[in-house]
């Protein structure tokens, strides 16, 4: 939103972000390129009260900056904030919750685990553009440990769609997914929803991916043989050996099934930003999507049907 003037450096973070009113400062422009307006009668003239809110010199309505963000209703600086998203900007293969925790000084690891979820829930791009041209596609199974048997029809394991780019050897962009199974429908739809038309799929000889050509793609699919059993979609075995890697590695491989797609948006937003040459970048493009997200509710992070629902009762 603001364009590519960020921190290249963590004295360029502190002299920019070190106080409230700075952080404050870069909301507000992000917020409203264009200059305020109510969001009650859209009227742009509006003065600072004492708790921060903007009210509108037309209709009273009290506006607060961060409304619609995932700072809303938080209780927390925005300075803090702003550190929580450069720290995990910052490491390349992310950041755990007890690691946040001490950097930041929570006295409980219940609210740096819920921040993680909250900045993770942003990493999914809005409106994000379709992957094109030659798309290899494949799906992975994967549980808490990942340890089990191996292949499709693996048992208690978590069904994970994959599609990646290939522009000749090199890799582009990346989309995962949580499928429910592996039949035609779900493939398909798994396929229109991440990939533009008239794009080149790459997949097995898997008979799900049977009439994809009718849905206004080509299609090229290969049977798995000796001798090319460790080239079949070899860009989307490196990803998923990666995906792995950043869950072993980051996080234990421990996680709640109901969390994994959070996961999954979080090293998909990293592979994709893999060769930005300055994290300072990332940094700011993770604040933008921050400012343009809905705030997660804990309730809903944790499962429960609403608010209201006691704990223990998630069905």
């Amino acid at each position: 939103m603001l364009g590519d003037d960020f921190p290249k450096t963590l004295m360029e973070f502190e002299e920019r972000f070190s106080t409230e009113e700075k952080c404050r400062t870069h909301l507000f422009a992000a917020k409203f390129p264009n200059g305020f307006v109510c969001s009650k009668c859209g009227h742009t003239e509006f003065w600072w009260t004492d708790r921060q809110l903007m009210y509108c010199k037309i209709c009273g309505h009290q506006n607060s900056l961060r409304t619609g963000t995932i700072f809303q209703d938080s209780k927390k600086p925005l300075m803090l904030w702003y550190r929580a998203i450069y720290l995990i900007s910052f490491q390349k293969t992310g950041i755990s919750a007890k690691n946040l925790q001490q950097q930041l000084g929570f006295g409980s690891y219940q609210t740096a685990w819920t921040w993680l979820h909250k900045i993770r829930s942003a990493m999914r791009r809005m409106n994000r553009d379709k992957l094109f041209g030659n798309v290899e596609v494949d799906e992975t199974y994967v549980g808490g440990s990942f340890t089990g048997k191996r292949g499709r029809g693996s048992e208690n394991k978590v069904i994970i769609g994959v599609c990646l780019e290939r522009k000749g050897q090199k890799l582009g962009r990346v989309r995962m997914e949580i499928l429910p199974d592996v039949t035609a429908a779900s493939i398909k739809d798994f396929i229109n929803v991440n990939i533009q038309k008239n794009s080149m799929i790459l997949s097995d000889g898997l008979p799900s991916y049977q009439g994809i050509g009718d849905e206004g793609y080509m299609h090229r699919p290969v049977k798995s043989t000796i001798k090319n059993k460790d080239t079949l979609l070899s860009g989307i075995h490196l990803v998923v050996s990666l995906f792995k890697r950043f869950m072993l590695g980051t996080h234990q491989g421990r996680f709640s099934e109901k969390h994994l797609h959070l996961f999954l948006d979080e090293f998909v937003f990293r592979f994709n930003r893999r060769k930005s040459a300055n994290r300072g970048k990332v940094f700011y493009r993770l604040i933008d999507e921050c400012i343009v997200h809905q705030a997660l509710p804990y309730w809903r992070i944790i499962g429960r049907i609403n608010q209201n629902t006691p704990l223990g009762n998630t069905a």
